[in-house]
């Protein structure tokens, strides 16, 4: 019989959530002006310019932050007993939406590089409409923090990858700029920092030791000798 799963608050959740929402609103005072600054527009032309080479790969890497995404990975998680995180990707989905649209695009009115960038190159995504925040970060960079309690190192290093190439993707078909994918990824970082702490997460206990099947241990080989040289 499996152990049952001991239920965690890691503080590491806590400073998550702060210093993504402090990101999230350093990103979004810069990018409410409604420009791209001269810094900003260097990265992004270095990114959009890479060769349409990539296009394939990176169009890919994109995709891994469509909204199916953390229905997909939750039911994973439900299919392995894993009832907080499969709850807490479910939940992500309506969480971001809400974050998304009737929070930060709200505040922030800053248009798509191929409006505010001249000679941005558009890889089949719109030239307009609000840009802040990449909602593909967002989702990616959320559905991170939320499993990588429960993966193996080797597959918490490959989802970051695969979330920052999510963030490099978006730049490069020029869907975002700069501070939007980082803006995005920060609040994709706060919402599942804070619904880790909300639900917790799960941690099997260690399996108890089988009790010992032949008894207590025979004594030790001195008091054996001495009952035999009492004996008659």
């Amino acid at each position: 019989m499996n152990p049952p799963a001991a239920v965690v608050r890691r503080p590491a959740d806590a400073w998550l959530a702060i210093g993504g929402a402090l990101v999230v609103a350093g990103c979004a005072l810069v990018a409410s002006s409604g420009t791209v600054g001269a810094l900003e527009r260097a990265i992004f032309r270095a990114v959009n310019g890479l060769p349409d080479v990539l296009y394939r790969p990176l169009w890919v890497f994109q995709l891994a932050g469509v909204l199916g995404v953390p229905l997909i990975v939750a039911a994973v998680a439900a299919l392995t007993r894993h009832w907080r995180l499969a709850a807490a990707l479910v939940l992500l989905v309506p969480i971001k939406l809400f974050v998304e649209k009737e929070v930060l695009k709200a505040l922030v009115h800053r248009e798509r590089p191929g409006t505010t960038i001249p000679g941005a190159v558009l890889r089949h995504v719109p030239s307009a409409g609000f840009s802040f925040p990449s909602g593909h970060a967002m989702i990616t960079f959320g559905v991170l923090v939320l499993v990588w309690p429960y993966v193996a190192r080797r597959w918490q290093y490959l989802l970051l990858v695969v979330a920052v190439l999510n963030a490099v993707a978006r730049v490069y078909l020029g869907a975002h700029a700069p501070l939007d994918v980082l803006g995005g990824a920060a609040a994709g970082v706060t919402i599942g920092a804070l619904l880790n702490l909300a639900l917790g997460v799960q941690r099997r206990t260690a399996r108890p030791a089988p009790p010992d099947a032949e008894g207590p241990a025979p004594a030790g080989p001195g008091p054996a000798r001495d009952l035999r040289r009492r004996a008659p």
